[in-house]
This record gives C-alpha cells, sequence and structure tokens, in this order.
C-alpha cells in the first residue's frame, strides 16, 4: 500500500509514513490514517459525524451480481475492518442486510484499547434503517451480538414487527413521523444515544437518501479496477442534488490498482 496523496506525511499526522513509499500499513497505521474528528459530536449535522464506505468499478457499478464483495480486495476488506473498528454504531438499509447477509459486527482485539479509551463497546452497534421491518429476526444478526442490534424506523412502524423485534432484544430509535424514516433525522437520533461517530456501508439507496438530506460528512469511497457494465445502481442512487454537493479530497492510498480515497465536507466554516 502507498500513499499518493497528501505527499506530506506532516499534512496527515502519521508521522514516519514516506510519500509514494509501497509497504505493508499495519492496523495502528491505518486506524490513525482513519481516525474520526477529535469532537465528531461538534463536527458533524445533526451531533454526529456520518461517514460512508462504498466501492464502485471503474464504470460507476456499486455491486456485481447483487453484491459489492465482487468488487472487493484484501486491501479493501482491511480498510473496511478498520472503519467498522472505529466506529459507534453501522448504519445500514434493510435491503442491503438482506442482501449481504449481513452478521454482528465482532470485537478485535486489535481495536479494544481504543475503544475502551472511548468510552465504546467491544463492538460497534448495527444499525438497520427499515420503515417496514421486513426482517428476519432469527437471524444471528439480531440473535448473536455481543450489543443490541437497533432498528431505526418511523413512528408508526408495523406493531407486530416492533413486537416481533423487542422478542429478541433488538432496540427500536425512532426517526421519523408516520411509517417512514426521514434521513435527515437519523444522524440525530443515534447521536442522541452516544452514538456519534457513525459508519454507513450503505446501500446506493440509503446513501443517496442521507446525501439528498445533507447529513453526509465524509466519503470513504474504494475504486476498484475492474469493469462490469450491465445496470448495477450507482454507489448514492435516488432523486439528485438541485445543486451537486462539494466534498474535499483528505486522502489516497493505492494497492494493487485499487484506490482508496477519501473526501470530506468542511461544516466548521
Amino acid at each position: 500500500m502507498r500513499r499518493l496523496f497528501p505527499p506530506s506525511a506532516e499534512d496527515t499526522g502519521t508521522a514516519g509514513l514516506s510519500p509514494f513509499e509501497d509497504r505493508a500499513w499495519d492496523l495502528d497505521e491505518l486506524a490513525d490514517a482513519y481516525a474520526y474528528p477529535a469532537r465528531p459530536e461538534q463536527a458533524g449535522a445533526g451531533g454526529g459525524w456520518l461517514r460512508a464506505n462504498m466501492v464502485s468499478s471503474l464504470d460507476g457499478a456499486a455491486y456485481h451480481d447483487g453484491r459489492s464483495r465482487a468488487l472487493s480486495s484484501d486491501a479493501d476488506m482491511r480498510i473496511f475492518g478498520v472503519l467498522r473498528g472505529l466506529a459507534d454504531a453501522v448504519v445500514v438499509g434493510a435491503g442491503t442486510v438482506r442482501a449481504e447477509g449481513y452478521r454482528p459486527a465482532r470485537a478485535r482485539e486489535a481495536f479494544a484499547a481504543r475503544r475502551a479509551a472511548l468510552g465504546q463497546p467491544p463492538t460497534p452497534v448495527i444499525a438497520v434503517v427499515s420503515a417496514r421491518l421486513d426482517l428476519d429476526f432469527d437471524r444471528p444478526l439480531f440473535t448473536e451480538a455481543l450489543v443490541p442490534t437497533i432498528l431505526v424506523t418511523g413512528a408508526q412502524a408495523p406493531a407486530d414487527r416492533l413486537a416481533a423485534a423487542r422478542a429478541v432484544g433488538a432496540e427500536v430509535v425512532v426517526a421519523g413521523e408516520g411509517a417512514r424514516v426521514d434521513p435527515a433525522r437519523v444522524v440525530a437520533a443515534l447521536a442522541g444515544r452516544g452514538l456519534t461517530r457513525l459508519l454507513t456501508e450503505g446501500g446506493p439507496r440509503l446513501l443517496g437518501q442521507f446525501v439528498a438530506a445533507g447529513v453526509l460528512d465524509e466519503l470513504c469511497l474504494a475504486l476498484a479496477p475492474l469493469v462490469t457494465a450491465g445496470d448495477a445502481a450507482r454507489i448514492a442512487n435516488g432523486p439528485g442534488l438541485a445543486v451537486p454537493d462539494r466534498f474535499s479530497l483528505t486522502s489516497v492510498v493505492e494497492e494493487e490498482g485499487f484506490l482508496f480515497a477519501r473526501y470530506s465536507r468542511d461544516r466548521l466554516g
């Protein structure tokens, strides 16, 4: 893995990493490179910092044959694990939970000290955004989680599904009036529970809703050296913005042709 941007180690706070040097990075170096803002509760919209982690083919596909794993790599999975290791909560749409067979996050010794120092539980919470709660509550995501899985839903979610979720220990967070989830309220609703370092892994529809609501603070984008054609969705799919939202490039690293770019919005100015 080699860092392409910024060229100065001092600019990244990763002293000792020479620009363009191609070598293995350990998990601590990756964790430092992808650290959240020191005070995420003050930096982002709604009281938290919402980071997205997505992979795309060169021709813009967010997945192949229905799953994003086909576009991934070993380096992508290492970064995926680091981003999870830093987060308070992983925010994901119900469709992605079903398509990707989501399981609970696992505790990793490599992040235990960091998480303990920040007062985080051993693993991030998985927060599933779903209006209808059309989920299988017998799956390990709900029955084997070290910390209770959260369901983010509307105030009028189906009563029978709410009862089924609570019966397996899932917690419910309301972020919307009526039967729908308001994406603009998801960050604030989770931050209100002390979950300020947020990571969304999609899917494209959920990310599109966050973009449209103006609550996305950061995008970590893995660009795979693959072309797929087909009709797969882009990484953010949904209603377009009247005016494109501008993000600034923070860093780029490369491994085996994969580019791992990080973009952020300055909300402090």
